[in-house]
């Protein structure tokens, strides 16, 4: 049976908007799917992102965190240019 637990979504990346729909891509090729939380505020208020209170959020689910964070890691060291 699935919880509540299982299905919690898990944050794999804070930063700027524009790295998080980048980010958000790639994971959705990888058939992850990815939600960008605080967008507007990332967008309206650059300034306050990485890692301030304005920072966009990139979460999944808490069964693909694994895979999404080593796409993160990956995407962070420049492997996607």
């Amino acid at each position: 049976m699935t919880t509540h637990k299982d299905t919690e979504p898990k944050l794999v990346f804070t930063g700027q908007a524009w790295e998080a729909e980048m980010l958000k891509n790639i994971l959705e090729q990888e058939g992850i799917s990815a939600y960008i939380n605080n967008e507007a505020t990332g967008n309206m208020f650059p300034f306050l992102t990485t890692p301030g209170m304005g920072a966009v959020k990139l979460v999944v689910a808490k069964e693909d965190f694994e895979k999404a964070k080593a796409l993160v890691s990956e995407f962070e060291k420049g492997r996607f240019d």
